[in-house]
């Protein structure tokens, strides 16, 4: 069940950047890579990839509110794939709506201006979408487990039928 994935805040001028333990459980915020060209973010990247063995990319897709995917999740889901594709890695996307939001929120709740230390928030709101992302995954595989696992009444019929 562990897995090593970077999750993605993908803003115009900025990317924060968060990663996972091995046990796959906690996302934390690693960096927030300014944006200057392609090749400068993807060396970025690749550093993380190749030093955390990452094995998955997980983007933050900004649908619009009323869920719909528009001109700036176009956006970021081509560069999603772009990066995901120079890294030789798979991409999934999470619903990212409020992320930011709720990354600001608790900064102020730590008396951390918002305002001064956007690095900080993109870094915030990526940790925030990689853990979504783990949440969900952990809860599926719960539910796998859960609806594959032989029920009492299977037991019984098996134990009945040996005899």
């Amino acid at each position: 069940m562990s897995i090593s994935a970077l999750g993605l805040d993908v803003g115009r001028r900025r990317i924060g950047v968060a990663g996972c333990d091995r046990t796959g459980l906690i996302a934390t915020g690693l960096t927030t890579i300014e944006r200057q060209s392609f090749q400068q973010v993807l060396a970025q990247l690749q550093h993380l990839v190749t030093e955390r063995e990452v094995q998955i990319l997980v983007v933050g897709l900004p649908y619009t509110m009323d869920g719909a995917i528009g001109t700036q999740a176009r956006h970021v889901q081509k560069f999603g794939n772009a990066i995901a594709n120079a890294l030789h890695l798979p991409v999934e996307y999470v619903d990212e709506r409020l992320t930011s939001f709720q990354a600001e929120q608790l900064l102020q709740a730590q008396n951390i201006s918002p305002s001064r230390n956007k690095p900080l928030i993109d870094r915030k709101a990526a940790s925030l979408i990689l853990q979504q992302w783990l949440d969900e995954r952990r809860l599926k595989a719960q539910y796998t487990q859960n609806s594959q696992a032989p029920s009492a009444a299977d037991s019984e019929a098996v134990d009945s039928a040996a005899f």
